[in-house]
């Protein structure tokens, strides 16, 4: 009889952990690997004129938060005072972020951490809110979640989760993907249910007269992943998706938060306790050894870096931007003509400022390689400074400190 009674409990343990699971599981985010978004566009949109320069902005926009906030996830414990921005802060927000695209006028906007349907953000549409106060001329957009889940038991947040990767242009969407990133290994089953997915969005426009399309590329990587290999998968994951399209032909541009230091002196330049977000030799070299980027190798180890940096910590201990880990990296198709960070406004809207640069497509096949450089013959913003990149100094790529020991694995939600 004993021996009946527990035999029925355990299944009924059994029938409960299942029921659990499958709950998990239905309020979660499962994409597929390779999988196609919807592309939104209105009637008569042009085409891509390769004639012509094309202008970029690169953008986290925080969920609109603003910088009036120490988030939790700031603090490397956890132990940030907030939890989500006032109505009042996201409402302002919008409005500065809708105001410098509007005065920057890009031809193509790439945004990460864009909320919707969170909980922390009212389960606004972010993305639709903005558009709303952009010209009609931006008529194309695209979108890829990278977190998103129907509740989040986390004691900081417990609501729902939604987060993406948009993409917003003046011309032709063709297509749209989305590209599942390596993830955090490691974390039991039912925490990984709940970690942000992610990805790459990819756009494809076509040109006008015809010829390869141009692919954007809009990412967003992993952050406190040191003491994990996850790092460098998600880089040698852009690495080989760069060089396909290199094989296939087509022109294309890579932007996002990297969560990346650039090479050189950056993280030795680091107080000590911001470096144990990044390793001491950093994981993008494998890019700069093979692509130009903006911000150049020459522009992030030069004597005015600083100019280039685009994190503003939320952590207070820092006081002003101290890093660059927003980049635009490109295939040789493309030259910059003109590049900058906007700083001089916009230190009060993110955490991150935005990456502006103007490229023209050389109408050529693949270029002969030139590790983390530009075109040698096209000015380039240095700060406010235009400068030719053949009068920049070569710096020392195989530059490489000592390693230092590995840091513990920070295994959290917003891996």
């Amino acid at each position: 009889m004993f021996t009946r009674v527990l035999a029925i409990a355990a299944g009924a343990v059994a029938l409960l952990v299942v029921g659990v699971l499958i709950a998990i599981w239905a309020v979660t985010y499962h994409p597929d690997p390779l999988e196609d978004v919807p592309v939104r566009c209105s009637d008569r949109v042009p085409m891509l004129d390769p004639g012509r320069a094309v202008k970029v902005l690169n953008w986290n926009v925080q969920f609109l938060a603003g910088k009036g906030y120490t988030f939790f996830f700031d603090i490397l414990d956890g132990s940030g005072p907030d939890e989500r921005p006032s109505p009042a802060a996201i409402a302002h927000t919008l409005d500065e972020v809708a105001r410098v695209i509007e005065a920057e006028q890009p031809d193509l906007v790439l945004l990460q951490e864009v909320d919707d349907g969170a909980a922390r953000t009212d389960g606004q549409d972010q993305l639709a809110l903005l558009l709303d106060r952009l010209a009609p001329a931006y008529a194309c957009h695209a979108s890829a979640f990278y977190w998103k889940a129907g509740y989040v038991p986390h004691p900081r947040i417990r609501g729902a989760a939604g987060m993406k990767l948009s993409i917003i242009s003046k011309f032709k969407i063709e297509k749209a993907t989305r590209r599942s990133l390596p993830g955090t290994e490691g974390a039991n089953l039912v925490e990984a249910q709940f970690t942000l997915r992610r990805a790459v969005l990819e756009a494809w426009l076509p040109v006008a007269g015809g010829g390869p399309s141009l692919v954007l590329l809009d990412t967003h990587l992993a952050a406190f992943a040191q003491g994990s290999d996850t790092m460098q998968r998600q880089v040698r994951h852009l690495h080989d998706r760069m060089a396909e399209l290199d094989a296939q032909g087509h022109p294309w541009l890579l932007g996002g938060d990297l969560n990346l230091l650039p090479p050189g002196e950056a993280y030795r330049e680091l107080p000590p306790g911001f470096q144990v977000y990044y390793q001491p030799d950093t994981e993008l070299a494998q890019l700069y050894d093979r692509w130009p980027a903006v911000p150049a190798r020459s522009q992030v180890t030069g004597p005015d870096r600083a100019t280039w940096f685009t994190h503003f910590p939320n952590d207070p201990r820092a006081k002003e931007p101290d890093r660059t880990i927003d980049y635009l990296f490109h295939s040789r198709r493309l030259v910059p003509v003109d590049a900058h960070v906007r700083r001089e406004d916009t230190l009060k809207i993110s955490d991150h400022l935005p990456l502006v640069a103007s490229f023209r497509h050389t109408g050529g096949g693949p270029k002969r390689r030139r590790a983390g450089g530009v075109h040698p013959c096209m000015p380039i913003r240095l700060g406010n400074i235009p400068l030719r990149a053949s009068s920049w100094s070569r710096q020392d790529r195989d530059r490489a400190p000592e390693r230092a020991t590995a840091q513990a694995r920070v295994r959290a939600i917003f891996s």
